[in-house]
């Protein structure tokens, strides 16, 4: 007879599968689950936290005989309810190994788990790098890869274009390894997959040398950024804009290559003293005097208005503070339509500055670029991309008025034919997303096929790309405004 180790996990009787999963499931009180941005909570039935891959199989085995859907989750950066389930979580949390270090080929093998932080710092040590990258490191790689998260720099895709393979546990309990050149759909519609095709056990990952970036950072009139858009854009590898609606301004960053001594920029007393404490303090006041914003943004804007020059490992330059817990929405729009929507935008802001009872953002929107793609689900999918970034923040975790805010500049950037990012709230139904997306029924047609049973889909996926009624039982979501 084999050991239960051993077995298959259909093979093991129920009451084993339990006393098997029991060190991996989290205990009733803890069994609760809030995204990094605190805007989404769920309270699961049971949260799994396996450490190898037969254990994978076995929390998948036991939602398959109890009938549960499972959702996959990482360290719940996505600021929606992309993560989000009632029923079976797993969470990949412990999955976070380097299984492999190719320096002559160029690659890494992973876990899904592992988040990006700690695959730097194994990267490292191998004297590798990623190739782009976000504004952040603290997400999952596997969360990464299946919602097309991008970096910035025209020429580079977003960071699914660096996937070489993917090692999948399907719904039907198998594995599966896909690429390019081998289950080549599946591969397509995983590397933006939004956690419907299977769970994610390993990622094959391009990777290059280890190499420092050397940014010039300015500040420069939004007139002048936008007229120059094309110009500016191209101007360096890796260009990123903060765009301050309350002054019309722009911060210009400008990244590429170099084999320059390490320089860091900026200083402890105004990045962390300045620009973090004394910010976040009149942050909180403005939701009580909104006319402080503008104020607030104003400052912000003049601690980091001179010009710099820093040189640093990729990651480091790559990487900003996020801050603080936000309300946060991100549109990718064709870059052909980019002058004409910040304009549009730039319009908008005008008029409620200058309405009294007007809204007072937070500061400041952040713009990216990214290379046209072929992955059927990417926002990048098709077309060069420029990405637009909204926040608004939450001082000490309180709330602050968004809604209408955001509702105003979804109507502009869906006029722009702007597709969501995927990790965050949007409005968009089948129908919508059917005209943005050529390959989208493709998409479906896949999910469907290796999860007839739906068994990794909840109420994000079952809303936007299953067209589902809007569910009654939706996540709680913190209060807000």
């Amino acid at each position: 007879m084999p050991s239960q180790l051993t077995a298959r996990p259909s093979d093991i009787p129920l009451n084993n599968l339990y006393n098997l999963l029991e060190p991996i499931t989290v205990s009733k009180e803890h069994a609760r689950f809030t995204n990094w941005g605190r805007t989404f909570v769920c309270t699961p039935s049971s949260i799994f936290e396996p450490e190898n891959e037969f254990q994978c199989e076995l929390v998948l085995e036991l939602a398959r005989r109890e009938g549960k859907t499972l959702r996959v989750a990482g360290v719940g950066h996505s600021p929606s309810d992309l993560a989000c389930t009632n029923e079976f979580m797993l969470r990949t949390t412990k999955l976070n190994r380097v299984l492999e270090v190719n320096t002559e080929k160029r690659y890494v093998v992973a876990q899904g788990g592992i988040t990006l932080n700690d695959l730097h710092a194994q990267l490292q040590k191998n004297n590798l790098a990623m190739i782009n990258l976000g504004s952040i490191s603290e997400q999952s790689l596997a969360g990464v890869v299946t919602t097309a998260t991008h970096g910035s720099g025209m020429t580079y895709g977003v960071i699914s274009t660096n996937v070489m393979a993917l090692s999948l546990l399907l719904a039907d309990g198998s594995r599966i390894t896909c690429s390019r050149n081998e289950h080549a759909d599946l591969f397509l519609a995983s590397i933006c997959g939004l956690g419907t095709t299977g769970i994610i056990l390993s990622i094959q990952l391009e990777v290059e040398p280890a190499y420092r970036l050397k940014e010039l950072q300015q500040t420069l009139p939004f007139d002048d950024v936008v007229q120059n858009l094309d110009k500016i854009v191209h101007s360096a590898e890796h260009v990123r804009l903060w765009w301050y609606p309350s002054n019309g301004t722009i911060r210009c960053s400008y990244a590429n290559r170099t084999d320059e001594p390490k320089k860091p920029a900026g200083s402890w007393w105004w990045h962390t003293v300045m620009g973090y404490h004394v910010v976040q303090f009149l942050l909180f006041l403005g939701r009580y005097f909104l006319f402080l914003n503008t104020w607030v943004a104003n400052f912000a804007s003049w601690l980091s208005s001179g010009d710099t020059v820093g040189i640093d490992d990729s990651y480091k330059i790559f990487n900003v503070d996020c801050r603080y817990p936000q309300h946060t929405t991100e549109w990718a729009i064709p870059y052909e339509n980019a002058q004409a929507c910040l304009r549009e935008l730039r319009d908008y802001l005008n008029k409620e500055y200058q309405n009294p009872d007007g809204i007072r953002p937070h500061f400041p929107i952040e713009i990216r670029f990214s290379a046209s793609d072929d992955i059927w689900l990417s926002p990048s999918s098709g077309q060069r991309t420029c990405w637009i970034g909204i926040v608004q923040y939450k001082p000490y975790g309180f709330n602050v008025p968004y809604r209408k805010l955001f509702k105003a500049y979804e109507d502009i950037v869906v006029q722009h034919h702007g597709r969501p990012h995927w990790a965050k709230a949007h409005r968009l139904r089948p129908d919508s997303l059917r005209k943005l997306y050529p390959r989208f029924d493709d998409f479906r047609q896949v999910m469907e096929k290796v999860d007839p049973s739906g068994i990794f889909r909840n109420d994000y996926v079952e809303r936007h790309i299953m067209g589902k009624p809007l569910n009654p039982r939706v996540y709680k979501k913190h209060q807000d405004s």
